[in-house]
């Protein structure tokens, strides 16, 4: 097997043991903040490698440890992803270089790995991934003294990592008190499970049960600051350390890393928009992404307080959704299933149905999201064998703002009641490509324009992607909201500028940017 295959097939089967473990991971989470999302920020690190990695070209070591490196700086998601991909780099520098992969290769790339995630965090915490990859690094020492072959060595590491996995409450006074281990540490040992199982040819064993979670681990203090805040700053001769004592006044749980072509830049702010401006001034900005993570605590608490004893939810949310991040944002805020749909994929009324049937609740809602769906939702909902109440969303953005308002202890009716009131409170914008020329509401469309939806009614047209995503959020900030969602379409332009422009335009307006991934639609907002 050559060097880029079994690359591909390393990263795959780590990617895959972090996805079976990521929502328990996601529920561990109580440090740096309880925001219930370090599973979810690892494992998409992790799959942004993997997609590069499948995608590459290249066959030679150096080249491919560079695109990993950069794949794993520009995917980092969250404190804990942006780690991870500092403990890639520390990895990939060493087996680049290596002209074999020996057992004492790998312990001086785990070793690299620790140096390099140690490097990157200014006040380096014992309890957390570093401790656990700094003593991955002391035990691959130890066994590469010996004939151990690298795949038993990964075995070796993971029976380590166990044991100091299961020490990190003895090490940080917060886990202790919740009754957990680090998140972050069990993220980088179901990696290492991954890459163990992978290289010795076995099939990965069934994930650690779940940790059922106490009262004090559900019930914890936010973080004193409300948006976790990445982006990627790319220019030439960056000046780390210039531009991190500039973001350090804005907030803390800041991690600068990279080279002075790409930086990653991660902090916990209130300011978000001055954090953007800031690299700006820099260079050029991208990746950007914004999570409320006051919003995630509270969902993280009422995800635990419904697995509690006699906490089971009485109703539950099926969701048709489009674009991989989306499908991943709907899971995490609570619905129940999410299945493929949308504009040109629509599911069937059966599809629907077995879905409910799956949602582990005694009643549903059910969120179609687009008009399309809406008479097969209807349809299901009449002959499903229990209460089922379709909330009438006709967009992606509509469906997230309408599951804010799900409580799984209400009935069925009643959330969808609080969900229609939440809607009549939120107005929705696309934009799209036009397919061909035409006239659409007054507006003149030529094939391959950008075409702005405000509600489902057309409003700007043209070829330049920036005028017109400018044009509809103007109307669609033209009275006072709070919030403002972006989703990234599959292949969708830069939002550089357009978000520092509104960032400086409408500095108390409250930002959530995500990598939607939805096809056929570059763009889709809300705002509340």
């Amino acid at each position: 097997m050559s060097d880029v295959e079994t690359l591909r097939s390393l990263a795959r089967g780590a990617l895959e043991s972090l996805e079976l473990s990521r929502q328990r991971i996601d529920d561990l989470n109580v440090y740096p903040v309880p925001d219930g999302d370090t599973g979810t920020n690892l494992a998409l690190t992790t799959r942004g490698i993997v997609e590069a990695l499948e995608s590459t070209g290249a066959t030679d070591r150096p080249t491919l440890a560079r695109e990993a490196t950069r794949a794993a700086l520009m995917s980092a998601r969250g404190n804990s992803g942006v780690i991870l991909s500092q403990i890639v780099r520390g990895a990939a520098e060493v087996l680049g270089a290596a002209e074999t992969a020996d057992s004492a290769t790998v312990a001086r790339a785990v070793r690299g790995a620790s140096d390099e995630a140690y490097r990157a965090v200014r006040k380096p915490v014992e309890g957390t991934m570093l401790t656990v990859i700094r003593e991955l690094a002391a035990a691959a020492e130890e066994a590469a003294d010996s004939d151990v072959e690298p795949s038993g060595l990964l075995t070796i590491l993971v029976e380590r990592g166990e044991q100091a996995l299961a020490r990190t409450p003895e090490q940080l006074v917060v886990l202790r008190e919740a009754g957990v281990v680090d998140a972050g540490a069990a993220g980088l040992l179901e990696l290492v499970r991954g890459l163990a199982a992978t290289a010795s040819g076995r099939p990965l064993a069934a994930p650690p049960d779940r940790q059922e979670p106490t009262l004090e681990a559900v019930h914890l203090e936010p973080s004193r600051y409300r948006y976790c805040t990445t982006f990627v700053v790319e220019g030439e001769q960056l000046d780390a350390a210039s531009l991190e004592a500039e973001v350090e006044t804005l907030g803390d749980s800041l991690l600068v890393v990279g080279d002075s072509e790409a930086l990653k830049i991660h902090v916990h702010t209130d300011d978000p928009g001055a954090a953007l401006s800031l690299g700006t001034r820099a260079g050029t900005i991208e990746a950007v992404e914004i999570a409320d993570m006051h919003r995630q605590t509270e969902q993280r608490e009422e995800r635990l307080l419904a697995a509690l004893p006699g906490g089971a939810s009485r109703s539950g949310v099926v969701a048709v959704v489009a674009g991989e991040g989306n499908r991943r944002l709907f899971a995490d805020l609570g619905a129940g299933k999410v299945i493929e749909g949308g504009q040109t994929m629509n599911p069937s009324t059966a599809d629907l149905l077995e879905a409910v049937e799956a949602v582990g609740a005694d009643e549903a809602v059910l969120l179609p999201n687009n008009k399309n769906v809406l008479m097969a939702a209807e349809q299901a909902a009449r002959v499903a064998g229990r209460p089922v109440h379709v909330v009438p969303t006709e967009s992606i953005p509509a469906g997230l703002a309408a599951l804010v308002a799900f409580h799984g202890e209400r009935s069925a009716e009643e959330n969808a009641a609080a969900m229609l009131e939440v809607l009549q409170q939120v107005a929705t914008g696309e934009v799209t490509i036009a397919s061909r020329d035409s006239s659409v509401d007054g507006i003149a469309v030529r094939a391959g324009d950008y075409l702005a939806l405000l509600d489902g009614d057309a409003v700007a047209a043209g070829p330049s992607f920036d005028e017109v995503t400018r044009s509809l959020l103007d109307r669609l900030l033209a009275e006072p909201r709070d919030v403002l969602t972006v989703l990234a379409g599959e292949g969708a332009p830069s939002l550089n500028g357009v978000l520092d422009q509104l960032a400086r335009s409408h500095p108390e307006l409250e930002l959530d940017v995500h990598e939607g991934g939805q096809p056929h639609y570059p763009l889709l907002l809300s705002v509340e």
